[in-house]
């Protein structure tokens, strides 16, 4: 069980090296920081009021525990697109991980992988998908694609992912435009401009055929035609079911909110949804994707999966995530941040505290697997209860 071997492995074997506590590990993860990388990797849109609700929302719903029931035998593994995880977990896309450790996306695939969790690659990566999929191995793993405005460049990622070995691709449909960041745009701190986040742009064929001179000689032009295609504001359903004929892969659409276009997922044939509001990164003041995820999994009927992102930090709020009908979660700063302190050791560590957590609510909650876990775990506050 989760639970048992990693205390097991704190208070008999070894010392925790990182933090426990997200709010400690969060704190010695940003002293390690520069000013740049802080403001990037904490960075909110407008006066970061959708992070706000992300965390907010959690609060409003409160785990009911079940007492006197066996739980000695717990089953968290989860079948999710044909393939059996250990548990309902993934780890969120986050792109230039080379700013937090050097070897950035390299040690998260690994970490991940040393625990049977799916990483789920960014398309801004500080590493090329090949070079990820390879420090992967066999285990699982999935990429997250925003969309060019080159369908050649779309179509050449697409391949690549399939040849690479990845398991499932992911769309981003919620980054068409970067949102009003005001951390960074006070900083004036875009890491593209300084060539991070782009290797798997200047290592691809069709986005090469665009350049005059190879990047290797002209960086700062590979540069001016990265931002030139990055980002698609044209972005349309039509187009978002042409790219999913583009590959033999499942496609799920990230970014999805409303309960209309968790509906027009189906209709167009994608294979899933992921819940999320960019961590609050976006739009300011949006709907927590927390409050949005009922709305989503009541439209779906249980016709395609549906996972859930933004704002998952421990256990109980996966517990909760999971309850209210996600199929999964994904986790995201809270790795980067034993990323940041350290390396594959430092986000593998993350993720042992963080199953344990998981494996110990489950149980402390009176059930022994997630099939059987539903909304009636939950006890929600409303606004008038909340004050």
């Amino acid at each position: 069980m989760f639970a048992m071997d990693r205390l097991e492995d704190v208070f008999l074997e070894e010392k925790s090296t990182l933090p426990i506590s997200i709010e400690e590990l969060r704190a010695a993860a940003l002293d390690e920081l520069d000013d740049d990388a802080v403001a990037f990797v904490t960075g909110s849109a407008g006066a970061g009021r959708t992070m706000d609700h992300n965390r907010r929302g959690f609060e409003r719903r409160r785990i009911v525990p079940r007492l006197v029931r066996n739980v000695d035998k717990r089953d968290h593994t989860t079948t999710l697109l044909g393939s059996e995880l250990p548990a309902p977990l993934l780890l969120a896309p986050i792109g230039l991980q080379s700013l937090y450790h050097p070897d950035g996306e390299l040690a998260t695939a690994r970490a991940g992988a040393s625990q049977g969790v799916p990483t789920i690659l960014s398309s801004t990566a500080s590493h090329t998908m090949e070079e990820v999929a390879e420090a992967t191995g066999d285990a699982p793993a999935w990429f997250q694609l925003y969309c060019s405005t080159d369908d050649e460049i779309t179509r050449s990622f697409l391949q690549r992912a399939e040849k690479a070995g990845y398991d499932a691709v992911v769309v981003t449909v919620d980054a068409h435009l970067m949102g009003w960041r005001e951390a960074t745009i006070n900083r004036k701190y875009l890491p593209f401009l300084d060539g991070d986040g782009i290797a798997n742009y200047i290592e691809d064929p069709a986005f090469r055929d665009r350049l005059d001179v190879p990047p290797e000689t002209d960086l700062e032009n590979a540069i001016r035609q990265f931002l030139d295609i990055f980002g698609h504001s044209g972005l349309d359903w039509n187009q978002l079911e042409m790219i999913s004929e583009m590959t033999d892969l499942p496609v799920l659409v990230k970014g999805i909110l409303h309960p209309e276009d968790a509906t027009e997922v189906i209709e167009r044939g994608l294979d899933g949804i992921v819940v999320s509001n960019h961590g609050g990164r976006q739009v300011d003041n949006a709907i927590g994707a927390i409050e949005a995820l009922p709305l989503v999994v009541d439209a779906v009927e249980g016709r395609v999966p549906v996972l859930f992102d933004s704002g998952i930090r421990r256990g109980a709020d996966a517990f909760i995530a999971l309850a209210l009908g996600a199929d999964a979660v994904l986790l995201g700063r809270p790795y980067l941040y034993g990323l940041t302190l350290g390396g594959e050791d430092g986000v593998r560590e993350v993720l042992k505290n963080f199953l344990a957590d998981l494996d110990m609510t489950l149980a402390l909650s009176g059930y022994t697997s997630w099939s059987s876990v539903d909304e009636t775990a939950l006890h929600h506050l409303d606004e008038l209860t909340e004050r």
